[in-house]
């Protein structure tokens, strides 16, 4: 019996797409509401002000404004993602 399958068949093509998982939106830029900053697998990155959290961890912006990571403090201390209204992040 024969191993080989005939014409030209292959058995190799099967792969899932990716993710595209990963950071979207940087520390500083102008986002509008509803722009996704983060997408993710389980919270990395957690929600800060003006941030919401998909089903599916993706973390995305309430408001218009100005991105802002904030990095953990201390141990056990959480990576978070924040946005600043415009006219806040002008004064600061």
């Amino acid at each position: 019996m024969a191993h080989k399958k005939g014409a030209g068949s292959s058995r190799n093509n099967r792969d899932s797409q990716a993710q595209r998982l990963g950071v979207k939106r940087y520390g500083g830029q102008f986002i509008h509401a509803g722009t996704i900053i983060v997408r993710q697998r389980g919270t990395r990155i957690h929600p800060g002000l003006n941030v919401a959290k998909g089903k599916d961890d993706t973390l995305f912006a309430t408001i218009d404004g100005v991105v802002l990571f904030e990095n953990a403090v201390g141990r056990g201390g959480r990576r978070k993602v924040s946005v600043m209204p415009a006219e806040a992040a002008k004064a600061a």
